[in-house]
């Protein structure tokens, strides 16, 4: 809303310096400031708020039991993502171009997770029924929010000289695929076939997986950031057409407008880690994990780059792959030998750390680091693709 308050003063009156508004980096770091500070200020009331009402995490019977106890967690005040998403709506409406359709796709998607969230703290917290929604319906909105932006992206938004279904991929000559491979074969366009389902399983994953994540202090908000800042690093250069040019990439215009959105949702994490960082003064549920999922996944997709986010998103990559190795391994061994046996002590796989005897603190800090180097990795490979097409 400034943004185009500031656009139209600049327009009307011409006064100098207003011009700098123009400018996607200048407005990215105005959102990341008013986000981290509303994620500061405001976190302190609605922590507040939420120990009145005595909305506190339960831990369930036999959690960890006998080996890692979480029962000191007890009490403490849950569903804080909605300072997450507060503060990352408020850089956004503030700063970024509302007439731009990338930033409402990207907004939209993280408020519609967030509300499937909230909606299953509600029941947890406040209703006491400790199984939340029902997973069905949970599902049904990680899917239909996928197709939702698949539809969109192939249907709605200007492909400007690419085709709707291309996308990038790390370390390949010519940039990037098409999904559209098989209509040459067939004759008509079948593409989107392909990307409409493959887009919903990326973005139902990416948003389990986040979810996956959230289990100890401080553990998704920071590996969250470091993970939006390397697509914030690409999104900046896929929204340039020089940059783009310089490195091989997909120019999309318009998608300048995501480093803003970017920005903000990793100052909105820090300003949270302020709050969740150990020991945790409140967590932020299936409100802010699930919404915080569908931020990344659909950023990245928007993007052009959701194959990169195997890479810049390890962490959550590998939760989920501890998740489906122990279920997997356990129901194989239970049907061949009678008895279940596991692969980690516990999954998802920071509880096996804990298991093994790391401290929380040890964990998530390395966590960090590996999540920091990951996306490092990512936007290492992003730009090598012009040094392999020299």
């Amino acid at each position: 809303m400034l943004y185009l308050l500031f656009e139209w003063i600049e327009r009307t009156f011409a006064p100098p310096g207003f011009q700098v508004f123009q400018f996607s980096t200048v407005r990215a770091g105005l959102a990341a400031g008013t986000a981290l500070l509303v994620a500061l200020f405001a976190g302190k009331k609605i922590i507040r708020y939420l120990r009145t009402k005595q909305i506190g995490e339960t831990v369930r019977e036999g959690e960890n039991a006998g080996v890692v106890s979480h029962a000191h967690k007890k009490g403490t005040p849950t569903m804080g993502g909605v300072i997450l998403l507060l503060a990352l709506a408020s850089g956004v409406l503030l700063w970024a171009d509302l007439r731009n359709a990338y930033v409402w796709i990207a907004l939209g998607a993280t408020l519609w997770m967030g509300a499937f969230g909230f909606a299953d703290d509600y029941i947890k917290v406040v209703k006491k029924d400790k199984d939340g929604i029902a997973p069905k319906v949970k599902l049904a909105g990680q899917l239909s929010l996928g197709a939702l932006v698949a539809l969109l992206i192939v249907f709605v938004l200007p492909a400007d000289g690419y085709s709707d279904t291309f996308t990038s991929l790390p370390l390949v000559p010519d940039g990037g695929i098409d999904y559209d491979f098989l209509s040459p074969l067939v004759g008509v366009e079948v593409g989107w076939l392909i990307y409409i389902p493959v887009i919903t399983f990326i973005l139902t994953g990416v948003s389990n997986a986040v979810n996956l994540t959230d289990g100890l202090d401080g553990l998704t908000a920071g590996t969250g950031a470091f993970a939006t800042l390397a697509i914030v690093a690409m999104a900046y250069v896929t929204g340039n057409v020089n940059l783009a040019d310089f490195v091989n990439d997909v120019y999309l215009p318009g998608t300048s407008e995501l480093v803003i959105f970017g920005a903000a949702l990793s100052a909105a994490c820090f300003g949270f880690l302020w709050y969740n960082g150990h020991p945790a003064q409140v967590f932020m549920g299936d409100t802010g994990s699930l919404a915080l999922g569908a931020a990344i996944g659909t950023l990245a997709i928007l993007i052009k780059k959701e194959l990169y986010l195997p890479i810049v998103g390890a962490i959550f990559f590998a939760e989920t792959l501890s998740v489906i190795i122990q279920t997997g391994y356990f129901k194989y061994t239970r049907k061949k030998y009678g008895e279940g046996r596991r692969v980690f002590r516990m999954a998802p796989l920071q509880h096996h750390f804990e298991l093994l005897g790391w401290n929380e603190v040890t964990i998530v800090v390395r966590f960090w680091i590996i999540a920091g180097l990951c996306g490092a990795i990512g936007v290492g490979i992003f730009y090598a693709e012009w040094v392999a097409n020299l």
